[in-house]
């Protein structure tokens, strides 16, 4: 819960406002200042004070007692200018706490954390246990020190600035190893325990035996990522205290899924029991990886039989693939998940004049794999190799992604043993749309002219479709210097069904600073003003120029029906 403190009219307003936008996020503490902050400090996980950062701080700091444990702490102008993380900027949430209220509110957010100012992810923020000397090797990032990393476990990590060898090191791993000095280790939870009981067995009995074949292991558990069994026993007391004690989920697979999976130490009593021939070994192995500790049953003080068996599998971490539109060229046309997932990856790779638009968005550290036109296929195949290494990568298109762009080649290329995210972006065709007035109306659809991949009979064939069924057409890539024909056969085809006078727009680098747009006639367009940056979008039968724009109605009935004004 978000805690939400004002003193003035003016803050209360601003107040009303996020609160307003996060109904179900927010609590509004009224009456004395002082005692609002007080309670809704030790009451919420982060609060929003619409004050002046002197008086938050004074308020707030007999209340600080550390950085694993405050709430993080915004404050906000009373002319809802600026959001500033004061306090808890990563562990509780601040910076992430004021780009949202700045959203919000049109405030500018300001983060003065270290790593944020930088555009380094911070080691704390990376959503993995952290031990270790975090300030120095973070420093040592921030001073341009060798920092060495160390992965021991592949890890789709975001971008983090580290060389082969350094004084200082991020050890990333699922053993029980302690940090040494100018070390860090980040925890992966890699490990998933396989858990089997019998009715009734006691917590401390499944809670001894998963820590104690960890231990032997010598794996770390902070690095388990959850206990696994079969839904026969996913209600069992002991299994469910044990997961709660580690501080994991519980996850149950029927007993079919379970039989499916090929174990080396398979058992008559879980089939007759449960319906399977193993349960641990099978609730670890079920989702691939290795089996790092066979199945290995409890022993009892007092010599009576096992009630608890396990078995302990590392799985790898899964590459993750975004895929992502930047859009028609224009920084503000860039969505901020796009953003986002640049910031994100590790890996980026795009073509050449496309890496050129955003390079100043990516972190320090970022693998930039670039190559020029034509390279398509390579940039997929390239895309989702590093993928399957483990890496965390964006893969970048013009317009949306999955639009005459990146995604198709990409994800004929991949197969299910990645994680593969498609990023939407702006399209040439809706920002040509938006520059020429509202073409796209009604029924439309778009057409690339280029033969490179498709036989020009098959694109012929699309065009007298789209003409035949009176669509609104928009042509990507109309015309190069060694294709200058298609485009002319296009037109004449539409011509063949619509009227000389239909209304055609031609837009060149929609968005882009040397924008250009015309609004002409299906007779008098001249193909040799076009080129592979143009969009030419050609209306259809109910198309008109109003106004000095191309607007295609929608043919709502009110439309049809309603008075002309006298």
């Amino acid at each position: 819960m978000i805690g939400l403190i004002s003193a003035t009219a003016a803050g209360a307003a601003a107040r009303d406002r996020l609160a307003a936008a996060w109904p179900d996020r927010t609590r509004v503490y009224d009456g004395p200042v002082g005692d609002a902050v007080r309670a809704a400090f030790a009451e919420c996980e982060r609060l929003v004070c619409f004050l002046a950062t002197g008086a938050v701080v004074r308020l707030v700091a007999p209340l600080l007692g550390g950085k694993a444990s405050d709430p993080g702490v915004v404050c906000v102008d009373e002319g809802g200018r600026f959001a500033v993380s004061l306090v808890g900027g990563h562990g509780g949430g601040a910076n992430e706490l004021a780009v949202a209220v700045g959203e919000v509110l049109g405030a500018e957010p300001v983060v003065t954390t270290a790593t944020d100012a930088v555009g380094l992810p911070g080691l704390d923020t990376l959503g993995l246990p952290v031990e270790g000397d975090v300030a120095g090797v973070s420093r040592a990032l921030l001073d341009g020190e060798p920092v060495a990393l160390e992965a021991e476990v592949p890890w789709p990590l975001p971008p983090l600035p580290v060389a082969e060898r350094g004084s200082y090191t991020v050890r990333v791993t699922d053993r029980a190893v302690e940090p040494g000095g100018r070390e860090v280790v980040l925890r992966l939870p890699s490990l998933v325990v396989g858990v089997g009981a019998s009715r009734g067995a006691p917590v401390e009995e499944v809670l001894g035996l998963v820590e104690g074949a960890l231990r032997d292991a010598g794996l770390s558990a902070r690095s388990v990522s959850c206990l696994a069994t079969v839904d026969a026993k996913a209600e069992e007391p002991g299994l469910v205290a044990a997961a709660g004690r580690l501080g994991v989920p519980l996850v149950a697979h029927s007993a079919e899924e379970l039989a499916t999976v090929d174990v080396p130490n398979p058992s008559a009593a879980p089939l007759a029991a449960v319906g399977t021939p193993s349960v641990a070994e099978a609730a670890a192995l079920l989702g691939g990886g290795e089996l790092v500790v066979p199945k290995r049953k409890s022993e009892r003080a007092d010599g009576r039989p096992a009630m608890a068996t396990c078995a302990v599998v590392r799985r790898p971490g899964r590459g993750r693939l975004a895929v992502v539109g930047l859009g028609p060229g224009a920084r503000d046309l860039l969505t901020p998940r796009a953003k986002a997932e640049l910031r994100r990856a590790s890996v980026l790779v795009g073509l050449d004049q496309y890496v050129d638009q955003i390079r100043d968005l990516l972190r320090p550290g970022t693998r930039v794999l670039e190559s020029g036109l034509g390279a398509e296929e390579e940039r997929a195949r390239t895309a989702v190799a590093e993928a399957r290494r483990g890496h965390a990568v964006a893969l970048i298109g013009s317009g949306d992604a999955g639009v005459y762009a990146m995604a198709s080649p990409a994800l004929a290329e991949a197969s299910d043993d990645i994680d593969v995210v498609g990023v939407p972006g702006v399209t040439a065709a809706l920002a040509a749309g938006a520059v020429l007035g509202a073409p796209l109306g009604h029924d439309h659809v778009s057409i690339s002219l280029s033969d490179l991949h498709t036989p020009w009979e098959v694109i012929e064939r699309r065009v007298r479709a789209a003409a035949e069924a009176d669509l609104v057409v928009t042509f990507y890539n109309p015309r190069s210097r060694g294709r200058d024909w298609q485009l002319p056969e296009a037109l004449a085809i539409l011509a063949g069904h619509r009227e000389p006078t239909t209304p055609v727009g031609v837009v060149r680098n929609a968005s882009r600073p040397d924008e250009s747009s015309r609004l002409t006639t299906l007779a008098a367009l001249d193909p040799a003003t076009v080129d592979m940056m143009t969009v030419v979008t050609v209306g259809n039968t109910a198309t008109r120029e109003i106004a000095g724009r191309m607007v295609t109605p929608r043919g709502y009935r009110w439309q049809e029906t309603r008075e002309e004004p006298k």
